[in-house]
């Protein structure tokens, strides 16, 4: 059986392979890597948008999304390919949003890239997932954050315990309730791929 921490680090940290998709998302943040990952998965022609989301946060002194949407423009990736979406305060309104504006504007959302925070990944995704057509696939690309948390170091650091705990708390408290309705979509995914299998 794994140690603890191995499980620990499994379940709070995810990254797949990145392949083509419909646009690529970005949960609230001021994080300047996770636009220029965006950007640099955009330029290499992975995605043909990229929907920076979030709201106004004070220690920002603007909406996430204000802030996100410059650092696009200033590496390289063009205004009408930045979608806008400003209004969300956490990450399960950033999903809801974002799929509220790829709707409006006719955007599939079939295949989608996450860029979030590593340490994010897991309640990104969970996010996403819970609220995006069940058909969706999800690419997660994660970058590091300012503090330098990763799944190899996490447990090294008072800091880094602190932040991975406090994620594994946010999962409970955004998806406890949703357990049953998220094993139904998840058994209805497996039966569809064993039907065409």
């Amino acid at each position: 059986m794994s140690h603890l921490f191995d499980r620990i680090t499994e379940f709070i940290f995810v990254e797949t392979t990145v392949l083509p998709a419909d646009v690529i998302l970005i949960p609230g943040s001021n994080h300047p890597p996770l636009m220029e990952k965006a950007a640099s998965l955009y330029n290499q022609g992975l995605a043909p948008y990229i929907l920076p989301s979030g709201g106004y946060k004070d220690h920002v002194g603007m909406k996430e999304y204000e802030y996100l949407r410059r650092l696009g423009l200033e590496n390289g990736v063009p205004q009408e390919a930045i979608l806008k979406e400003n209004q969300p305060q956490h990450t399960l309104e950033n999903a809801t949003l974002s799929l509220r504006v790829l709707n409006k504007e006719n955007i599939n959302s079939k295949k989608v890239i996450i860029v979030c925070k590593a340490a994010h990944s897991c309640r990104a995704l969970l996010s996403y997932q819970s609220v995006f057509p069940k058909e969706a696939k999800f690419f997660v690309s994660p970058v590091v954050d300012r503090y330098g948390i990763t799944k190899e170091n996490w447990a090294q650091s008072e800091r880094g315990i602190k932040r991975i705990m406090t994620e594994v708390k946010k999962v409970e408290t955004y998806f406890g309730q949703q357990v049953p309705n998220l094993i139904n979509i998840y058994e209805e995914k497996n039966n569809e791929h064993t039907k065409f299998s």
